[in-house]
């Protein structure tokens, strides 16, 4: 079977990232570097992309560590009244 080509857009969706992250990454050589497939047109190699996110680290209970523990949250609220 032939690798199959995977323009930029259905990267994104295989991958999970932006447009702007895997371009930025790509650039950074943390990223498969795409190929181009006509005059004005360019894609990744299934195989590629498919190879990168293997090598991705998978999150466990080990590797992961809280970073403000009881924090809440989300952002305050823009009117929030100030309780005196």
């Amino acid at each position: 079977m032939t690798d199959r080509i995977v323009r930029p857009a259905e990267a994104s969706a295989i991958t999970g990232r932006s447009l702007a992250s895997i371009w930025r990454d790509e650039q950074a050589g943390r990223f498969p570097q795409r190929i181009r497939i006509g005059e004005n047109a360019v894609g990744y190699r299934l195989s590629a992309l498919q190879t990168w996110m293997d090598s991705r680290e998978t999150i466990t209970a080990e590797n992961t560590r809280v970073v403000a523990p009881g924090a809440r949250k989300g952002r305050k609220a823009k009117n929030a009244a100030v309780s005196a």
